[in-house]
C-alpha cells in the first residue's frame, strides 16, 4: 500500500490561502448565518405569538403559549434538523458533496417564505403550519451541516484548515445578532406606526392587529440570505476528495483542482485504484474495522456534542426567560405586544455582540495555533466554573444591584462556549474520518448534537419552573427551579470536559495522515487517544 499522497490532495494541502478560500467561506458560511438566524428568530417571536393567538380575556397577564405548543414551536425545527443531518450527511457520501448542496438550500428558502405564510387566523392552523413548515425548514437547515463542514475541510490547506472550518461555523454568530437587529428595527418601525398601551392599561389593545405581521416578517426574512447564495453554491466544483477517493475520477480531480488552484496537476489514476482498492479500505461503516480504528473517535465527537447543545440551547433558547426572573426585561404587563419583540431582541443582541461573536473569531483566531482538543477542554472547563458560579449563589444574583453581575458571567458562559465547544465540536468531524464516511460521521456527530439540543429545549422548558405551583407558568407543572437547572447544567458541562478525552488532536495534518488514508497509521487510527497536544 502505498503512503504516497496524490499530487491534488498534496497541491490542496499546501496551497497557500488564496481568494477561492475566501469564496468558500462566505458560501457556506452564508448558510450557516442563515441556519442561525432561522432556528433562533423564533425565540423572539414566542411571546408575540403567546399574546396574538392565547390572550385570555380578564386575565392579568398577558396570553403565553401553552406548554405543548411552546415546546412544539421550539423544538419542532431541532426534530427537523436531526433527520436533515442524518439524511443528508449519508447522501453527501454517496451523491457528492456538490449535488446535495444546493437541495438544503432550496428547501431551506421554500420552507422559510412557507412558515410566514403559515395559514389562517385560529390558533390551531397557524401554529400547526407554522411547526410543519418549521420541521422541513430544519431538514434543510440539517443537511448543511455536514455539507458545509465537509466542504470546508476538503477545499482547505492543512495549515489554515481549523481556522477556515471554524470561519464557516462562525458566521452563526452574525446570524444570531442578524436575528436580533432585524427583530428590533421591525418591531420599532410597528412601534411608530401602530402605538399601543401596555397590557396593564388596556389587555386587548395592548396588542394591535398589525402585530400578526411582525412574527411573519422576522421569520421569513431568513429566505433572503439563503436564496442569495444559490447561484454561487451551484458553481463550485465538487471536491477533488470526493471525486479522487469515493468517485475514484482522478482526471476530473485533477482537471477541477487546477482550474481552482490555478496550476497543473497530473492525473494519477493509477494510484487512485491503489489507494481506494487496497484491502485494508474496504471496511464499511459501523464494521468491526471501522469501530476499531474510529469507534470511540465516533463516540468521543458524539457525546461531546450532544452535552454541549443540551446547554448551548438550553440557555440560548430561554435566555429571555433568564433575562424576566432577574428583572432585565420589565414584567409583560408593563409593555404592549410590539415593545416585548423589542426588548427581547435587544437582549439577545447585546448577547451575541458582546460574547457569542467574539467567542466564535476567539476560536477562528486560535484553533490553528493552539489545537481544537486544547480549545474545547478549555471551553468546556470554564463553561463548568460559570454555570456553578451562576447557580450556586443563585439567589445573590436576583437582588437588583447584582443583575449586572449576572449578565456579565452569564455572557461568560456563552464566550467560552463558543471560545470552546460549540466551535470544536463543528471543526473536528469534519477531519478525522475517512472521505467515503466523513459526510455521514459528521451527519451522526450533528444529530447527536441536536438530540442534546432538543433535550436542552424541552427539558429546560419545564425544569426551569418554580418548585412552587403557585409560581409557575401558566399551563406548566412545577419544576426544580432556574438555580437546580443552572446546576444540572453545570455537570453537564463536567461530562464534556471528561469525554473529550476521546477526540483526537488533528492540528496541522492533512485529512489522508489523520484518517488513515495515506497508508496504514494506527497510532493514529486504533481509537486510542495518543496524539498529544503540543
Amino acid at each position: 500500500m502505498p503512503g504516497d499522497q496524490l499530487q491534488v490532495l498534496n497541491a490542496l494541502d499546501v496551497a497557500k490561502t488564496q481568494w477561492y478560500h475566501f469564496t468558500a467561506i462566505v458560501i457556506a458560511g452564508m448558510g450557516f448565518f442563515t441556519d442561525a438566524y432561522d432556528l433562533f428568530c423564533i425565540s423572539l417571536v414566542t411571546k408575540l405569538l403567546g399574546r396574538i393567538y392565547y390572550h385570555i380575556p380578564g386575565s392579568k397577564e398577558p396570553g403565553t403559549l401553552p406548554p405543548n405548543v411552546a415546546a412544539a414551536v421550539n423544538g419542532v425545527a431541532f426534530c427537523g434538523t436531526l433527520t436533515g443531518q442524518l439524511f443528508f450527511g449519508w447522501l453527501g457520501d454517496k451523491l457528492g458533496r456538490k449535488k446535495v448542496y444546493g437541495m438544503t438550500l432550496m428547501v431551506m428558502v421554500i420552507c422559510s417564505v412557507a412558515s410566514g405564510l403559515s395559514f389562517g387566523h385560529k390558533p390551531k392552523s397557524v401554529l400547526a403550519t407554522l411547526c410543519f413548515f418549521r420541521f422541513w425548514l430544519g431538514v434543510g437547515i440539517g443537511g448543511d451541516y455536514p455539507l458545509s463542514a465537509t466542504i470546508m475541510s476538503e477545499y482547505a490547506n492543512k495549515k489554515t484548515r481549523g481556522a477556515f472550518i471554524a470561519a464557516v461555523f462562525a458566521m452563526q454568530g452574525f446570524g444570531i445578532m442578524a436575528g436580533g437587529i432585524f427583530a428590533i428595527i421591525i418591531s420599532a418601525v410597528f412601534e411608530a406606526k401602530f402605538p399601543a398601551p401596555s397590557y396593564a392599561e388596556d389587555a386587548l389593545g395592548s396588542t394591535v392587529p398589525q402585530a400578526d405581521f411582525v412574527w411573519r416578517i422576522i421569520v421569513m426574512f431568513g429566505a433572503l440570505p439563503a436564496a442569495m447564495t444559490y447561484y454561487s453554491r451551484s458553481k463550485m466544483p465538487e471536491t477533488a476528495r470526493y471525486t479522487a477517493l469515493v468517485a475514484k475520477d482522478a482526471k476530473r480531480a485533477a482537471s477541477d483542482m487546477a482550474r481552482v488552484l490555478q496550476v497543473e496537476i497530473e492525473s494519477e489514476q493509477q494510484i487512485v485504484e491503489e489507494i481506494t482498492n487496497g484491502k485494508s479500505k474496504d471496511f464499511s461503516l459501523f464494521s468491526k474495522e471501522f469501530m476499531k480504528r474510529h469507534g470511540l473517535h465516533l463516540l468521543g465527537t458524539m457525546s461531546t456534542w450532544f452535552l454541549l447543545d443540551i446547554a448551548f440551547y438550553s440557555q440560548n433558547l430561554f435566555q429571555k426567560d433568564i433575562f424576566s426572573a432577574i428583572g432585565w426585561i420589565p414584567p409583560a404587563k408593563t409593555m404592549n405586544a410590539i415593545q416585548e419583540v423589542f426588548k427581547i431582541a435587544r437582549a439577545q443582541t447585546l448577547i451575541a455582540l458582546c460574547s457569542t461573536v467574539p467567542g466564535y473569531w476567539f476560536t477562528v483566531a486560535f484553533i490553528d495555533v493552539i489545537g481544537r482538543f486544547a480549545i474545547q477542554l478549555m471551553g468546556f472547563s470554564f463553561m463548568t466554573v460559570f454555570m456553578f458560579a451562576l447557580a450556586i449563589p443563585y439567589n445573590h444574583w436576583t437582588h437588583k444591584e447584582n443583575r449586572i453581575g449576572f449578565v456579565v458571567m452569564y455572557s461568560l458562559t456563552f464566550f467560552f462556549a463558543n471560545f470552546g465547544p460549540n466551535v470544536t465540536t463543528f471543526v473536528v468531524p469534519a477531519e478525522i474520518f475517512p472521505a467515503r464516511f466523513r459526510s455521514t460521521c459528521h451527519g451522526i456527530s450533528a444529530a447527536s448534537g441536536k438530540l442534546g439540543a432538543i433535550v436542552g429545549a424541552f427539558g429546560f422548558l419545564y425544569l426551569a419552573q418554580s418548585p412552587d405551583k403557585n409560581k409557575t407558568s401558566a399551563g406548566y407543572p412545577p419544576g426544580i427551579g432556574v438555580r437546580n437547572s443552572l446546576i444540572m447544567l453545570g455537570v453537564v458541562n463536567f461530562l464534556g470536559v471528561l469525554f473529550t478525552f476521546l477526540v483526537p488532536e488533528a492540528k496541522g495534518k492533512s485529512l489522508e495522515d489523520i484518517s488513515g488514508e495515506n497508508g496504514e497509521n494506527e497510532n493514529t487510527n486504533n481509537g486510542n487517544r495518543t496524539v498529544p497536544i503540543v
